[in-house]
């Protein structure tokens, strides 16, 4: 694992996408306190693994970094072997191609099916 985070790093680094203070930074640079740490994750993702279907999604917010909703009770929110298509996950999928959003859909917590409760996403 370690392994692939300092190389992840070195190719950020080789792309330019680590900024301190709107500033270029090599990653070794060393931080002060207020300093602004931007890394640019501009590439497209997909979620080729998620099948899309056209549900109702309760949105509360949407912007460029999150996505936040009610979810229902009896909808899990990861696809899984019994539950395929039927997923919030694959509602959301259905939603970003509806508005040409090419980013991989991410939970921020974990919620189970039969539980209702606000859900993020980023």
């Amino acid at each position: 694992m370690t392994h692939n985070i300092i190389t992840y790093l070195i190719t950020l680094k080789k792309e330019e996408k680590i900024f301190v203070n709107n500033l270029f930074s090599p990653i070794n640079q060393l931080i002060k306190e207020n300093d602004k740490i931007i890394v640019s994750f501009d590439y497209t993702e997909d979620n080729f693994n998620i099948i899309p279907k056209d549900m109702t999604i309760d949105i509360i917010y949407d912007d460029d970094w999150f996505l936040i909703v009610n979810k229902p009770s009896g909808i899990p929110v990861h696809p899984s072997m019994s539950h395929h298509t039927d997923s919030l996950s694959n509602g959301i999928r259905f939603y970003f191609d509806k508005i040409g959003l090419k980013k991989k859909i991410r939970p921020v917590n974990r919620i189970d099916k039969d539980t209702s409760r606000i859900s993020s996403f980023c």
